[in-house]
């Protein structure tokens, strides 16, 4: 028996309802908010990553899907969409018809990482991108935007973690700091921190280890002490516009995300409901992605939320209401009825109502059964005896009321009771 690989996942029927809830719920606000759908290629030239994320990170380094094509080319497939989106953007000249460019998406990601509760490595996620500009309202609303998605989905154990990693200028001179207070006690750091102190120090703020964290608590300098005034002033703005708009947030001062082309603003929103591993998305400004993918120089923000995590939430909490159906299940008497039956039940569907028929050719008491099982809300009974005497009949599932209907007159007189 061929089975689904490891780290992947069948969404069946019975679980697709809370999918499409969650959705419909994101879309219809992000809309509300003026955001535009973008949808991109599952596979890019792996460059595109490399290039964008960094090749240091442990994304392109450890975890990426690539492999090469009949024309010799390297492909991956993708493990984040930010860079894909703004490839796209570059390539498709986005910011001619717009200064300000707003886009979002909800796709399917691909990462070789050891799979656990909400982490698979085909994954899905939602995300949304402000592009062009360079001030702290983007930052902001960002921020501010996917914590309203969230309480409207009905999560309110949220925590809103918030640093700033300043410009790639003034980063530059706090590694130089940062690496020199590390230094003389590197031997006591895990051996990936080790090497990520050589390659990039920065990701040692990544590390899940323990008694790394707590050296770097002890021993690193605090990345906002370094930042230059243009740097302090963009991240004080985020910090009262957050305030006006009542997203409470608190200050980590380790928190740097996991990809190398983040600049200023980085930000994590969790929730306890997840245990250890608490993400529910995380984001940050990025202003120089555009020049590191060869495009013009351009600001951009935004933010990713995994789609698995935040229906585990949403599980958890009960908070995705009951699908109701709207069903009409049409039960078949007799082989002269079928015929009828099934231009009935073509008729009913043209005019936009959801309806089934019987294709087992079952009892009455069977049929009966299997509409209740698919909840129907509605059953037409449609016999030999009923056809002779031009009626068929309609029946309440919720009261039992039965209605006879002309059947010469039945897609007029079913619409208006079901109304």
């Amino acid at each position: 028996m061929y089975r689904r690989l490891k780290g992947t996942k069948d969404i069946l029927p019975d679980e697709i309802y809370q999918w499409q809830y969650i959705e419909r719920t994101i879309r219809d606000h992000l809309e509300r908010n003026n955001y535009q759908e973008i949808r991109t290629p599952v596979f890019e030239v792996t460059e595109l990553f490399a290039r964008g994320i960094g090749s240091d990170t442990d994304v392109v380094s450890k975890e990426m899907y690539t492999f090469t094509d009949k024309g010799d080319t390297s492909l991956t497939l993708r493990p984040e969409l930010t860079a894909p989106v703004m490839r796209a953007y570059i390539q498709n000249n986005l910011g001619q018809i717009n200064p300000v460019t707003k886009l979002y998406y909800i796709g399917t990601l691909f990462r070789q990482e050891r799979p656990q509760k909400g982490r698979l490595r085909q994954f899905n996620q939602f995300g949304f991108e402000i592009i062009g500009s360079e001030h702290p309202e983007a930052d902001a609303e960002v921020i501010q935007t996917v914590y309203a998605i969230y309480h409207n989905l009905g999560i309110n154990d949220l925590k809103v973690r918030l640093n700033s990693i300043g410009s790639r200028s003034s980063r530059q001179h706090y590694l130089k700091i940062l690496q020199m207070a590390l230094e003389k006690h590197l031997g006591n750091f895990c051996a990936s921190c080790q090497q990520r102190f050589e390659k990039n120090i920065l990701r040692l703020f990544d590390c899940k280890v323990d008694s790394c964290q707590a050296l770097l608590d002890h021993y690193a300098p605090s990345i906002l002490d370094h930042l230059s005034n243009e740097d302090v002033q963009h991240f004080e703005e985020v910090q009262a516009l957050l305030n006006a708009a009542y997203v409470p947030f608190e200050i980590d001062k380790k928190l740097v995300r996991g990809l190398d082309y983040y600049t200023r603003t980085t930000f994590e929103i969790t929730s306890s409901l997840l245990g250890s591993q608490d993400a529910v998305c995380g984001g940050g400004r990025y202003d120089h992605l555009a020049e590191d993918l060869d495009g013009s120089p351009i600001p951009a923000v935004g933010v990713a939320s995994g789609m698995e995590r935040l229906l585990m939430i949403l599980n958890e909490i009960n908070a995705i209401p009951q699908k109701e159906t709207k069903l009409i299940y049409t039960a078949v008497l007799g082989e002269n009825a079928r015929q009828v039956a099934f231009n009935l039940v073509s008729l009913l569907r043209s005019r936009g109502y959801q309806v089934d028929m019987d294709f087992m050719r079952r009892s009455l008491k069977a049929q009966m059964r299997d509409a209740g099982k698919k909840q129907a809300k509605w059953v037409i009974i449609i016999g030999t005896d009923e056809i002779q005497k031009d009626k068929i009949v309609l029946k309440n599932m919720a009261s039992g009321e039965q209605k006879e209907v002309q059947l010469s007159l039945a897609a007029d007189q079913i619409e208006t009771i079901v109304k």
